[in-house]
């Protein structure tokens, strides 16, 4: 159910104990992948990207660190090889918390903007809206009314992006744990619960705790309801609708678990095209193009 970086070896910030940005960073997410599966998605040469309900910005980073943009297939060995000139790329992160906007200062290429999202007008040939942000619409006007303010946003050929989960267990009371690493020695216990469910309003709330262990602390280190959540969970019809009146023009569903690697290092997705695809309990992004 919750999204997470498995099998990653966490990545320590020397000089200061892990705090739960950094923790959120580190255990959920897993930004230079969701930055190469952006790139794919749009599929062609995307520059500018608008990451929604930003936080501490994990993805701009990882958008602005990935390099030069490559189209798919042949041609893209050729640019490689001959080092051919692409304009860098850029971030805009839109958060309503100036806190972790903070931990962005300093980063070339990337904006920071505190912010209602509904009340930015900066343009992007990406705009992301991930980790389930789409749940903080609870109606189905607002939600709509957000597609559409970020449709008129793209540029064009531009596209949304956001995500769900959802399945046999998505209104199921849960508490599920997960050990991660540090490089610098620390042992961190990741914890997504989910506290409350309501299958006929589809109202769901949740948490994520941490417990940090070796961190040159005496005692363990415990942060409880270090991020909370009160979500709808929308189900893909409900959003593919949604997104479909907002006016796209196309609709997509691509599984979290989905993407194939070619030799020149490339990632390759296709769309979700019978729901037997899909796990029994499973994550999806829908994207809409303009």
């Amino acid at each position: 159910m919750a999204k997470g970086a498995k099998g990653r070896r966490a990545k320590a910030m020397p000089g200061r104990p892990l705090d739960r940005f950094d923790l959120y960073e580190l255990c959920v997410q897993a930004p230079m992948l969701m930055a190469r599966f952006l790139g794919a998605v749009h599929g062609r040469k995307p520059l500018v990207l608008r990451e929604d309900f930003s936080g501490g910005g994990a993805l701009c980073k990882a958008w602005v660190r990935a390099g030069i943009v490559l189209p798919q297939g042949g041609g893209a060995g050729s640019a490689r090889r001959r080092g051919a000139p692409t304009p860098p790329r850029s971030a805009i992160a839109v958060d309503l918390d100036a806190a972790p906007l903070r931990r962005l200062k300093g980063f070339d290429r990337i904006h920071t903007i505190r912010a209602d999202v509904r009340k930015v007008h900066d343009r992007a040939d990406i705009i992301a809206a991930l980790n389930f942000p789409l749940g903080y619409f609870y109606s189905r006007d607002e939600l709509v009314h957000y597609l559409r303010l970020s449709r008129r946003r793209l540029n064009p050929r531009g596209v949304f992006v956001g995500d769900i989960y959802g399945g046999e267990g998505a209104f199921e009371l849960c508490s599920k744990s997960r050990d991660l690493r540090g490089l610098a020695g620390e042992e961190i216990e990741y914890t997504w619960e989910q506290r409350e469910a309501d299958v006929v309003s589809g109202r769901v709330f949740n948490a994520i705790h941490f417990t940090v262990r070796n961190d040159g602390a005496s005692k363990p280190r415990t942060v409880r309801d270090a991020f909370t959540y009160d979500w709808r969970l929308w189900s893909i019809p409900e959003l593919t609708d949604a997104y479909h009146d907002a006016g796209f023009k196309a609709v997509e569903v691509y599984d979290q678990n989905a993407g194939a690697i070619d030799h020149l290092g490339n990632l390759h997705v296709r769309p979700v095209t019978d729901g037997r695809e899909l796990e029994a309990d499973w994550v999806v992004y829908v994207v809409g193009r303009k």
